[in-house]
């Protein structure tokens, strides 16, 4: 796993780890994820007001990575 996605974290912004890993839109847009408007949210956050498992996604977005 490349360095950068290894160090995604839910204390990271949306805006953030799209940088990062340009492909965690997928995820995003896969959970109905906006990272316009919520761009600045960490993604622990958006997922308690979403009911995402945190854990889950970012299994998710380490998956896009590889």
């Amino acid at each position: 796993m490349p360095e950068a996605t290894a160090s995604i974290t839910g204390e990271m912004t949306l805006n953030e780890i799209s940088l990062a890993l340009p492909r965690a839109l997928e995820v995003f847009e896969r959970h109905g994820l906006d990272s316009c408007c919520g761009g600045a949210k960490t993604l622990a956050l958006v997922c308690e007001r979403h009911g995402l498992d945190l854990p889950t996604l970012l299994q998710e977005l380490h998956a896009v990575a590889q």
